[in-house]
């Protein structure tokens, strides 16, 4: 996806309508969303499996997940 310069916070507990954005459906979790910036416009691939060492971006790691 690409997106604009600006302040991004990623939904890190999965119950977010606007995912992979946050949309405060996390209260109560004891999770919290990750903020981001890009100075810039940037093409990026957000993770969507939550179980990335590189979160809120994808470093593959849905594919070593069990089916």
């Amino acid at each position: 996806m690409t997106l604009a310069a600006g302040d991004y916070w990623w939904c890190s507990c999965g119950r977010s309508k606007t995912q992979p954005f946050c949309d405060g459906s996390h209260k109560g979790t004891g999770l919290a969303p990750v903020k981001f910036t890009l100075t810039e416009e940037k093409t990026v691939a957000m993770c969507a499996c939550k179980h990335s060492g590189k979160e809120p971006f994808c470093d593959g790691s849905h594919a070593k997940l069990p089916e």
